[in-house]
């Protein structure tokens, strides 16, 4: 299914409405002036608002399993607003809020 590529200005939460950001962006593909991410590097969370009892929390980082299939960089696929991803160590998705809508990718 196509979707939105994801780039260092979109606004992408954690379940728990902490702001999460690409640690490695790729350079090398730009859209809106931003570059995008993939799913080789991880975000970081910060301002996670989870505080369980058992002590798996809050979210730290995340990671990307399910992106684009057809549309790399560097040879990774591109982080995509239809994807699938898991934060650690709460397991929870990221939830992308708003990204560029001019670029596509499936």
């Amino acid at each position: 299914m196509p979707g939105a590529i994801l780039h260092v200005g979109a606004v992408v939460t954690c379940a728990h409405g902490g702001q999460a950001m690409p640690t490695v962006p790729s350079p090398c593909v730009m859209v809106s002036g931003m570059p995008i991410a993939t799913v080789s590097g991880p975000y970081s969370v910060a301002g996670c608002a989870f505080v369980p009892p058992a002590g798996d929390g809050p979210c730290v980082t995340a990671m990307w399993s399910v992106a684009a299939v057809q549309v790399m960089s560097q040879g990774q696929p591109v982080v995509i607003m239809s994807g699938v991803s898991s934060c650690i160590p709460t397991g929870t998705p990221l939830m992308p809020v708003s990204a560029q809508t001019l670029v596509l990718a499936t």
